[in-house]
């Protein structure tokens, strides 16, 4: 490492994308959209500026999400993505090739994780180091990994839930489910269209999540007015949800994503499993603060869970954390050039 070398970690998420720069902390944090222009495939906006677009773009203009499910779906967008990010970030040292930690879902394949660091290289990195995500969630969510002891994390993000147990600093057993906060989503817009008549775009129904959202019925309501276009007239109307239905509507993820927990937990050696009981288990990632999924977890599992501080952030600061102590870390962490 120069004297020169700059460090970023990124969080290249299906949703966001966030990046850590050593010293700074988080310098970006940007929805994972690239917007296109239809006719000769240019790219004319990305992040922030592109999710504004999605779906009130003119018929020449396609704003997407280039990762799906936590992987690269569209490698030139991401590439393209990935490059705007780095230089975002770096603002004026952008004539130094950075190091770059990216973090890859746990379920990921070899060729997946290939293509990341490809990516990251093209972009402009220098060294690109991809690390399993719950690894870093759970650096970053102030467990010590590399005690003996185990811990059981839970990332939800946009596009995979993660679940591991983690102890010596590896991943003993883990699961990745592609269920996570984008399915939710879509799943209230669904409800939406069979109940009411009414379409609804992808971020309302987000909205919906995060205004009146929930995993376990509350006994004391929330109710929120929903504007979109009726399907049998064709024009613009409003109505009224409520949380209870929602916790309904979503049920079948929520069970899919408390399944994989069971099934981790299923496979982790009794004497983790008893540590795990005394740790609880850690939740990370955007889509662990829809309410009550925690206590869901409890009542389905019996065990505690709990929200890591700045859930969202845990991934993005686990990053920063092991690349400004890459030597600790090393054991965990594949580097690929």
């Amino acid at each position: 490492m120069g004297l020169f070398s700059k460090k970023l970690g990124i969080d290249l998420g299906t949703a966001n994308t966030l990046v850590f720069v050593p010293g700074k902390g988080i310098v970006l944090n940007e929805p994972s959209v690239v917007a296109v222009s239809e006719q000769d495939n240019k790219i004319l906006a990305i992040g922030a500026e592109a999710k504004a677009m999605i779906g009130k773009t003119p018929g020449s203009i396609i704003a997407y999400r280039p990762m799906k499910d936590g992987v690269i779906a569209d490698y030139r967008a991401t590439e393209a993505m990935l490059r705007y990010f780095i230089a975002k970030a770096l603002g004026k040292w952008n004539l130094i090739k950075p190091d770059v930690m990216i973090s890859v879902p746990a379920g990921i394949t070899s060729t997946e994780r290939r293509a990341v660091i490809e990516a990251a290289i093209k972009a402009g990195a220098r060294n690109a180091y991809v690390v399993k995500e719950p690894i870093l969630a759970a650096i970053g969510a102030g467990i010590p990994i590399h005690e003996s002891k185990g811990y059981m994390v839970v990332d939800i993000g946009g596009g995979t839930t993660d679940v591991a147990v983690i102890a010596l600093g590896g991943i003993v057993s883990c699961t990745s489910v592609k269920c996570a906060g984008d399915k939710i989503d879509q799943t209230i817009a669904d409800h939406i269209k069979k109940t009411f008549n009414l379409a609804i775009g992808d971020k309302t129904a987000e909205y919906v999540k995060m205004m009146i959202g929930a995993a376990v019925p509350l006994e004391e309501e929330l109710t929120l007015t929903i504007k979109g276009r009726d399907f049998v007239q064709g024009l613009p109307r409003s109505a009224q949800v409520t949380t209870n239905e929602i916790v309904r509507a979503i049920d079948k993820e929520l069970r899919q994503m408390i399944m994989a927990i069971k099934d981790v937990l299923q496979e982790t050696p009794p004497e983790l499993a008893s540590d795990i009981i005394d740790h609880g288990i850690i939740m990370t990632g955007g889509s662990s603060q829809l309410r009550g999924l925690a206590e869901l977890v409890y009542r389905k599992t019996g065990v505690k869970a709990r929200l890591a501080e700045d859930p969202l952030y845990c991934v993005v600061k686990g990053t920063g954390i092991a690349l400004e102590h890459l030597d600790t870390y090393k054991k965990t962490i594949m580097s690929k050039r």
